[in-house]
């Protein structure tokens, strides 16, 4: 792979303010980036990791809905070098004008962050997403950016045509250069080189910051407060707008068994609970582990997990967890500071951090989120009606047991300690 190193200045603006209504509950008492991912992740982490291992260094998180879990985990895991003025990870709110009390949509975030693009000056405004699970060599889209001079370049992602209509459509020239936006259309226009796919937008996008701070000031003018739906399509005409083919991204480290272009959007508990199928196993379509290119996360200091005994099959385990004897887990994601007590059994399942599993509990296709006691002799997944009447239970029968409530301080037990809190 040839090194494509951005001799741009770059500044990114990331766009962590999003609900998640189909993630409910578990995005019901935080924004959805903030949401545990696989063993030890957040969903934001991706995206960050993404931006710093391609150099880009200058970035601001665009916060809104339920961000207080959100800003303790940038907080905690995001501090780059305080020495280094050119290098952070910044929380920013809405500005709170008399005119607006929030984000009206990701082209109004960043429209009121005018005054940072200002004090950076910089060549090239990333403008990402955070609600995605991928890796992203984005020195590769900056140069496909500058090699086709363009204004704006907006990551595409081949799908099949079949599916096409989930998705926001971008139809393009041979060359590459935007024609057409369709949002979720009944009939996609396929990809030039192959009428088998269509490019669906990722919702990353390269401009150019001249480009980008006038098209601002008009959709302000204007009363547009979108990119995808407002602003995109209206300077299709007068700039020179191009689609970034994703699977052509160069990832170093990348082991010949997972997907080649991986790109996952967890959307909805059921698509949340399939991708962690993806990190799992011999050969995961995701495989966390690549020094190469790594994703950073939380810098937790508790111990390493114990594990006194039990049957464990195609499981990964978080930092300090205690699994006891006599226990069965099957196909699992237990997160830090799990107690999983005797006889307990677990199939398919997804526990998240500072959870006691019972004796003898029985647990299938379930989702546990943070703070939780379950307790012992209990049975989820088996019952769909029972299930029902106490929790969300998706189309495909998967149980989601809401946060729970139970202190951090008082969360000390013959187990462990007390807990390292984030």
């Amino acid at each position: 792979m040839k090194d494509r190193r951005h001799p741009d200045r770059i500044i990114a603006f990331v766009l962590a303010g999003g609900e998640g209504k189909r993630l409910n509950p578990l995005s019901a008492e935080r924004c959805k980036p903030a949401v545990p991912f696989g063993a030890r992740y957040r969903i934001v982490d991706f995206v960050l990791s993404n931006l710093i291992n391609s150099g880009i260094n200058s970035v601001y998180l665009l916060v809104q809905y339920k961000s207080q879990e959100l800003i303790e985990h940038i907080r905690k895991a995001w501090v780059i070098s305080p020495l280094l003025p050119s290098q952070f990870v910044t929380v920013v709110p809405p500005e709170m004008h008399k005119e607006t009390l929030q984000f009206k949509g990701t082209a109004d975030a960043v429209y009121q962050s005018l005054r940072l693009i200002e004090l950076h000056q910089p060549d090239i405004v990333a403008v990402f997403g955070a609600d995605h699970i991928y890796r992203m060599d984005i020195n590769q889209m900056v140069w496909f950016h500058r090699e086709h001079q363009a204004d704006i370049t907006i990551a595409a992602l081949p799908v099949p045509l079949e599916r096409a209509s989930s998705f926001g459509i971008i139809a393009t020239e041979a060359d590459g250069r935007i024609c057409e936006f369709q949002e979720k259309p009944a009939v996609p226009k396929s990809m030039p080189s192959n009428p088998s796919r269509a490019y669906a937008s990722m919702g990353n996008y390269l401009f150019n910051t001249e480009v980008l701070v006038e098209a601002l000031r008009e959709a302000h003018r204007f009363g547009e407060t979108d990119f995808g739906r407002h602003v995109l399509p209206r300077l299709m005409t007068s700039r020179r707008l191009y689609a970034y083919d994703f699977s052509n991204n160069e990832i170093p480290g990348i082991k010949p068994y997972e997907e080649v272009g991986y790109w996952r959007d967890v959307g909805t508990i059921d698509a949340y609970f399939d991708v962690h199928k993806d990190v799992l196993g011999d050969n995961p379509r995701f495989d966390a582990f690549n020094p190469q290119w790594p994703i950073f996360s939380s810098n937790y200091q508790g111990p390493v997990a114990r594990i006194l005994g039990g049957q464990i099959e195609n499981s990964l385990f978080g930092a300090a967890c205690v699994i006891h004897k006599n226990t069965r887990i099957h196909n699992c994601i237990v997160r830090r500071e799990t107690v999983v007590e005797e006889g307990a059994e677990l199939e398919d399942c997804i526990i998240m951090d500072y959870v006691r599993i019972g004796r003898n509990a029985r647990l299938r296709r379930t989702i546990v989120d943070r703070h939780n006691i379950i307790e012992a002799n209990t049975q989820l997944g088996f019952d769909r009606q029972a299930d029902g009447e106490k929790y969300v239970v998706t189309p495909s029968g998967i149980v989601v047991v809401p946060m729970g409530k139970i202190s951090f301080f008082a969360r000390g037990s013959r187990d462990h300690g007390p807990g390292y809190a984030e």
